[in-house]
């Protein structure tokens, strides 16, 4: 076999392997809709709506969401027919190792380590900022020197953030716990964030001035379609449900409908907030750092305001448990095919659950999130969440002409086929042009690392190609 063919060695997918993966199938439908709920849905709800609508949108704000939505909504089918077509861990990198080959997924999977990495990392700093905030309320505060990175504006020599040290450490130990456990409480914590945001709609809608509403596109459709770039990344987080497949009771049901799932129940909570928000403070007043609590000191509601924090915190806690989740089966899926480590691989008898690979990836994103300032850990995370939107849309094409995965019977088709994999794919390109040539840069630095990583030792310990190598041998 060629050199090339040897990197482009696609990994055999089949069904009789699909349950003996080590890992315990315990998700139902509503366990993935919440925890895609759960990453989509941040602190960013509270935040996003109020920028989008001051210096893009106006009153448009939660058209753009929508618009966000529909793209967003291309690659979420895409996933969907891969998840319920190959429901193995890994998600994306699984699916291009399948269609495309190992060297691709390689790129890919390193791409989303530093995707899921990186968030993590980012919403536990951000978690740390909103939780001070509740603790100065109670007046509680602590050393400046613990409670941000070295870097940071206004702090000095070294610093260390201890609450964003200590909250990824915190969700760590509960994933290890074991995945039933985990997700019944990120659904609850999910419900609660739910249920802040209606409390929010409900007290705000009656202080809605129609007036606030006009002009109502003040920047045209140019700003429409700006606002909703920006709006595409807060629903960023979905890809991460498709990590769980292999762990789900009914993968050909139940990925499709928590995938597309969460996707609508997230897009139904952000143009609800967006509707009302712009209704009740005019767009031009709302580029503030919360516009939320703002939007409730303007009608004089301030007793909701630490509501709406509790329930910033909340959000963005189901965000780390989804996406610290989502990194551990990452590279429990990667080890597995022998790219990394087999210590990653190691499951736990009696948890079911990687544990070694859980603490692994939860102490280097705490290490991170308490030393590297948030503008600088935090370019990562959508380049490589675009990049896999695109392999896994343009996959999908290469999926359907796989002759061993046209055997497969898929519950989930993409419709439009092949218009909409295509149109999705172009989606995504066109807008990982549009991120900063800073955010390229960093790109380009990690996926050398990664390249130097797969010839030193990911080539060399392949499963799959011993495995082409032994038959070869026999021949």
């Amino acid at each position: 076999m060629k050199a090339s063919q040897r990197l482009l060695v696609k990994k055999s997918v089949n069904p009789a392997n699909f349950n003996k993966g080590g890992l315990e199938k315990t998700l139902s439908a509503f366990s993935l809709t919440m925890m895609g709920v759960g990453a989509i849905v941040g602190s960013g709800i509270f935040i996003t709506p109020g920028i989008i609508a001051a210096k893009y949108a106006g009153p448009a704000a939660m058209l753009s969401f929508v618009i966000a939505a529909v793209v967003c909504s291309l690659a979420a089918l895409c996933y969907a027919e891969f998840s319920s077509t190959i429901p193995l861990a890994g998600s994306a990198y699984t699916y291009v190792y399948t269609v495309f080959g190992e060297f691709l997924a390689w790129i890919l999977g390193w791409s989303l380590i530093s995707e899921y990495l990186f968030a993590v990392s980012s919403v536990a700093v951000s978690w740390s900022s909103y939780f001070q905030n509740l603790m100065s309320g109670f007046g509680l505060k602590l050393p400046t020197f613990l409670t941000a990175a070295a870097g940071t504006a206004g702090v000095s020599g070294a610093g260390f953030n201890l609450i964003a040290f200590v909250v990824v450490l915190a969700v760590s130990l509960l994933l290890v716990g074991g995945l039933q456990e985990s997700t019944r409480v990120n659904s609850i914590m999910v419900i609660v964030k739910i249920l802040v945001i209606v409390l929010f709609i409900g007290v705000a809608i009656f202080f809605v001035k129609p007036a606030n509403y006009h002009p109502f596109m003040p920047h045209g459709v140019s700003g429409l379609v700006k606002g909703a770039s920006l709006a595409f990344y807060a629903y960023i987080g979905f890809d991460a449900v498709s990590t769980a497949s292999e762990e789900v009771k009914n993968p050909k049901r139940n990925m499709p409908i928590g995938i597309v799932g969460s996707l609508v129940v997230a897009s139904i909570l952000y143009v609800a907030m967006a509707a009302v928000l712009v209704g009740v403070v005019h767009y031009s007043k709302l580029n503030v750092g919360d516009p939320v609590a703002y939007a409730l000191a303007v009608i004089h509601q301030n007793w909701a305001a630490g509501i709406v924090s509790l329930g910033a915190v909340v959000g963005m806690t189901t965000v780390l448990i989804v996406m610290l989740y989502g990194g551990t089966r990452l590279l429990f899926a990667i080890s597995r095919d022998g790219l990394l480590p087999k210590v990653f691989r190691t499951v736990s008898p009696h948890t079911k659950v990687p544990v070694k690979s859980t603490w692994i990836f939860g102490i280097i994103a705490s290490v991170f999130a308490a030393v590297i300032p948030l503008d600088k850990i935090a370019e990562l995370v959508n380049i490589g969440t675009l990049f896999a939107f695109a392999m896994v849309s343009i996959g999908v094409v290469f999926l359907r002409r796989h002759e061993t995965l046209q055997q497969i019977n898929s519950s989930f088709k993409v419709p439009f086929y092949p218009v909409l994999p295509v149109v999705s794919f172009l989606a995504c390109v066109y807008l990982m042009l549009n991120l900063q040539a800073f955010t390229w840069h960093m790109f380009g630095i990690w996926l050398v690392i990664g390249i130097v990583i797969y010839f030193a030792y990911s080539y060399r310990h392949s499963r799959i190609r011993a495995g082409l190598h032994a038959k070869e041998s026999k021949s």
